[in-house]
């Protein structure tokens, strides 16, 4: 097992308070196919599900959508019917939301209410059948009933509120003497992402992606590498800073690709954290991206609000600095691989991005709804050539650095 998908688990099993990791889907056990339907007085959704399993399903507000929980499953549904939409369904995703646990998640048109919720037996196939009964309900109604289950175990995915402190000199930190790399694919598990013109998941993309920038960085010998997930799971934006922290990671980077409403926009982007954004394009991917806990169905009602300080305030200026720094570098290497957007470098309020001690950036690879951006980058060619621009300018980064605070790249050692 490589080191960075060890240290993974590891600290999922820490984050939970877990004794040992949660063992794979009972065998056999699948979603094979979801059917939408409607009359004049509610909205059937039904699941194909391959054995007996036990379910819980709740609503949540603003915005409005259903939380069905399920026993770790696997799904062999069709990526594109995920944009089904019929009466009160606008869509719905799924997938791995923590170990031992599946999630799916409808996104509502409107208030609605589970006229029932049942479990059919088997039918000549031997599939059972999973039936949700919506109805238009009142928003007043809605909110009455929306919320978790008091019976319900909590179900945020790892979160550690007791983050590494901040030292007064942390804005001036040495380096590790191997730089330690953490490399973050967006998204995840019921989180899918962006969705290409062929149905192609972001959360693959990306995941694929990282697993080949930690190959192309571990085998220079010249850095420790840790992906914040290794599997096809959800993790929150906070677990997401909160393993590059734990680690004291020298240089986070969240990898992503993006999506717009034609098919005309191409190429890679770079963002750094600035809570001004630097035109509305930036302001509304940030708004969406930091929108993924509640697209997965996180309980946030017990989030502690953001503590701000001087000290992380002068701590995030130096750190933002060195984030741009990246940025600067990082933009013409991945020119020299593909296209660019016009404005290849922006800045935006990203929650991934926030570790105040930190440098950090997010990079969108492309455009999954442009289809030869999305044709390329599912080829292994693409992922190689994409991995090797990224490691070249971690390369030239950290050169930069250990220049600017007289310390040996390859040895770690103090200059005279």
């Amino acid at each position: 097992m490589r080191l960075s998908s060890l240290i993974f688990l590891i600290l999922i099993a820490l984050f939970n308070g877990m004794a040992s990791s949660s063992a794979g889907p009972d065998a056999g056990v699948w979603v094979s196919d979801v059917r939408l339907g409607q009359n004049q007085d509610h909205t059937r959704f039904v699941l194909r599900i391959s054995k007996k399993v036990s379910f819980e399903a709740f609503t949540l507000a603003d915005p409005y959508r259903i939380v069905v929980d399920f026993p770790e499953l696997g799904w062999r549904v069709d990526p594109t019917t995920t944009q089904s939409a019929l009466g009160l369904v606008k869509g719905f995703r799924y997938g791995l939301y923590k170990p031992g646990r599946s999630r799916m998640v409808v996104d509502l048109s409107g208030p609605a209410a589970i006229a029932n919720k049942f479990l059919l037996p088997p039918d000549k196939a031997g599939d059972y059948r999973l039936v949700l009964d919506l109805v238009p309900t009142e928003r007043s109604a809605y909110l009455a009933t929306a919320g978790w289950p008091k019976e319900a175990e909590p179900t945020n995915t790892p979160i550690d509120d007791a983050d590494p402190p901040l030292s007064p000199n942390t804005s001036n930190r040495p380096l590790n003497n191997v730089p330690v790399i953490v490399i973050d694919p967006g998204h995840g598990g019921v989180d899918p992402g962006a969705t290409g013109v062929s149905g192609y998941h972001e959360k693959d993309l990306v995941l694929a992606l990282g697993r080949a920038l930690g190959d192309a960085l571990e085998s220079t010998g010249r850095y420790r590498v840790i992906l914040t997930r290794d599997q096809d799971i959800f993790l929150s934006l906070k677990a997401r800073v909160a393993v590059a922290r734990k680690q004291q990671a020298d240089l986070f980077i969240s990898v992503h690709a993006d999506s717009a409403p034609g098919s005309g926009a191409k190429g890679a982007s770079v963002y750094t954290l600035s809570e001004q954004a630097s035109d509305r394009e930036a302001e509304k991917l940030a708004r969406s991206e930091n929108q993924s806990d509640i697209i997965a169905g996180v309980d946030l009602t017990q989030e502690p609000d953001i503590v701000t300080s001087i000290l992380i305030d002068l701590a995030q200026r130096e750190t933002k600095n060195n984030s741009v720094k990246f940025a600067q570098i990082l933009v013409p290497e991945l020119q020299k691989v593909g296209d660019i957007t016009h404005k290849s470098h922006r800045f935006a309020g990203f929650r991934v991005l926030k570790a105040p001690d930190i440098p950090s950036v997010l990079i969108e690879v492309g455009y999954l709804t442009n289809a030869m951006d999305e044709s390329a980058m599912k080829t292994a060619w693409w992922r190689r050539g994409m991995a090797k621009a990224i490691a070249r300018s971690v390369d030239m980064y950290f050169k930069q650095s250990r220049h600017d605070q007289n310390v040996d790249l390859r040895t770690g050692t103090v200059g005279q």
